[in-house]
C-alpha cells in the first residue's frame, strides 16, 4: 500500500507556514465515521463526505482485557482553590486562571508550569462559588461514588466537601449527564478531589443524541446545551473497554453541547486497545455546537512514565469532526495501541494513530498554544498528533509549543505529526523534532 515518505527530524522555530503541496493520500473511510488515516492513494480525498457528523453508532469490537488499576494513587493536593471564577486580565485581553494543582502530593501538576499564553474569556474557569450541589458533608466517608453520580444527574454547579485532605472517589459505574436536567454542568474538584474509575469503568458520560439521557431538541447533533465544564480535578484509572455502543473515551465521553477542561489531570485512563473507530484513552468528543472548539486549558494528560493514558487511537484525546483549542497543557507518555490505521490494513486490528491527539473529520482546526507533547507513542501514524481533514480544508496552528521525543509509526509530514501535505500550517516560535 503506497504511503508518502516521512519527514526527517526538523526544528521549526519562528515560522508561519502554509504548505501547498498535495498529498496523494486521500483520507477515505469505510466506516462512515470519517475516522481515517488516508491510506488509499487512489481515492478522491473527501472520505465518505460525512465529516463525522453522524456518529451515533460509534462502536468497535472490544477485545481487550483490563490492564489493572492504580488503586487510590490520587496524586492530588494543593489548595482547594477557593472561588474559582475567572478574573479578567487587563494586559492580555484574556483571563487569568488560578491553578490549585501546582503543588500536588503525588504526580505532575496540571498544565505546563512555564506557559504564559493568554486564555480567552470563554475558556476560563466557571464561577462555582455558589454551587447547586455539594458532594459530601465535610468527612471523606460522605463523598461517595453514588453521591457524585446523583449530583451529575441533577446538573448545575457541583462542588465537594470531603474534608481538609485530598480525597479519591472511586466509581463503580459512569456518572451520566441528563440533557434536560440543566443547561450548565460545572464539576469543580477544588484541587483536592480525584475521580477514579477503579480500573473498571468510565467516569463521565454526556450524549445529546442518547435517548436514554433524554432528547431535548430535534437536532441533537448540533445543540448548544448542555455545557459541561471540568475544572480543578484529577481523573484516574478509568476504563471504558466494557462499553460496547459508545466506545472510546476511557475517562470522559462527550457528544453534543459544549465541553471544556481547565486545571485538570488525566492519569492512567484507558479505552479499547484495538479498532479503527475507537479512541481517546482519556477523552473522546463528537459533535460540538456550531463546530465551536473544545477548550483544554492548564491540563496534563499523563505527565510521567507510569501515568500515561492509552487506547486504540488518541492515547490522550480523540475526536471526529471537532475543533480543539489547547492552551498551556502537557501531553506525555500517552500511547495509541492499535495497529494498521483506518481502514485497517489486511491482517491488522486497526487503529494505532495519534499518540497524544487524534483529530479527524472535515474542515477542522487544531490549535496548540504554550503546550508540550513529548514521549508519546504509536504503532501506526502520528506519534504525537494525527490530524486529518478529509476534505483537505483543515488548519494546524502551533504557537510557542514543543513537540519532540515521540516515537513509533510513520507517514510524518512534520516530525511526530501525520496529516495531509496540503494542510494549512500556521507554526510560530515552536520546536518540532524527532
Amino acid at each position: 500500500m503506497k504511503r508518502p515518505s516521512g519527514v526527517e527530524a526538523a526544528v521549526v522555530v519562528g515560522l508561519a507556514l502554509a504548505c501547498g503541496a498535495c498529498s496523494d493520500r486521500a483520507g477515505t473511510n469505510e466506516s462512515g465515521d470519517a475516522d481515517s488515516n488516508g491510506a488509499n492513494s487512489s481515492a478522491s480525498g473527501n472520505g465518505d463526505g460525512s465529516g463525522g457528523s453522524d456518529t451515533s453508532n460509534d462502536s468497535s469490537n472490544d477485545s481487550s482485557s483490563n490492564n489493572g488499576s492504580r488503586g487510590d494513587t490520587s496524586g492530588t493536593g494543593g489548595s482547594s482553590g477557593g472561588d474559582s471564577s475567572a478574573e479578567t486580565s487587563s494586559n492580555t485581553g484574556g483571563v487569568e486562571v488560578e491553578n490549585p494543582l501546582t503543588d500536588p502530593e503525588d504526580g505532575p501538576p496540571a498544565g505546563n508550569p512555564d506557559a504564559t499564553c493568554s486564555i480567552p474569556a470563554e475558556a476560563g474557569l466557571e464561577d462555582s462559588s455558589n454551587p447547586d450541589h455539594v458532594v459530601g458533608d465535610g468527612v471523606p466517608e460522605s463523598c461517595t461514588g453514588d453521591a457524585f453520580i446523583d449530583a451529575v444527574a441533577q446538573g448545575g454547579v457541583i462542588r465537594f466537601d470531603c474534608g481538609s485532605e485530598p480525597h479519591t472517589i472511586t466509581l463503580d459505574r459512569p456518572a451520566k449527564v441528563f440533557n434536560d436536567a440543566a443547561d450548565t454542568i460545572v464539576i469543580d474538584g477544588g484541587g483536592t478531589v480525584t475521580l477514579s474509575g477503579g480500573g473498571a469503568t468510565r467516569i463521565l458520560y454526556m450524549n445529546t443524541c442518547d435517548e436514554e439521557q433524554h432528547w431535548t431538541t430535534d437536532h441533537c447533533d448540533n445543540q448548544d446545551h448542555p455545557r459541561l465544564t471540568l475544572q480543578n480535578l484529577t481523573l484516574i484509572d478509568a476504563n471504558s473497554r466494557n462499553e460496547a455502543e459508545y466506545d472510546g473515551g476511557g475517562a470522559v465521553w462527550v457528544r453534543g453541547g459544549r465541553f471544556k477542561v481547565i486545571n485538570s489531570r488525566f492519569f492512567n485512563n484507558t479505552c479499547a486497545e484495538a479498532g479503527p473507530d475507537v479512541g481517546g484513552g482519556a477523552i473522546r468528543v463528537l459533535s460540538q455546537f456550531d463546530q465551536q472548539p473544545v477548550y483544554v486549558v492548564n491540563s496534563t494528560f499523563g505527565g510521567a512514565e507510569d501515568l500515561g493514558n492509552s487506547g486504540a487511537n488518541g492515547g490522550g484525546i480523540s475526536s471526529i469532526g471537532v475543533n480543539w483549542t489547547i492552551i498551556n497543557s502537557v501531553f506525555s507518555h500517552n500511547r495509541a495501541l492499535g495497529n494498521g490505521g483506518n481502514p485497517a490494513e489486511a491482517g491488522t486490528v486497526g487503529g494505532g494513530s495519534g499518540g497524544a491527539i487524534y483529530n479527524d473529520g472535515n474542515t477542522l482546526t487544531l490549535s496548540l498554544a504554550c503546550s508540550s507533547l513529548e514521549n508519546n507513542s504509536v504503532n501506526a501514524y502520528g506519534s504525537a498528533i494525527f490530524f486529518v481533514s478529509n476534505n483537505h480544508d483543515g488548519t494546524l496552528q502551533i504557537e510557542d509549543s514543543t513537540i519532540r521525543n515521540n516515537s513509533g509509526g510513520g507517514w510524518n509530514v512534520l516530525p511526530g505529526i501525520s496529516m495531509h501535505e496540503d494542510t494549512e500550517q500556521l507554526i510560530t516560535n515552536s520546536t518540532i523534532e524527532d
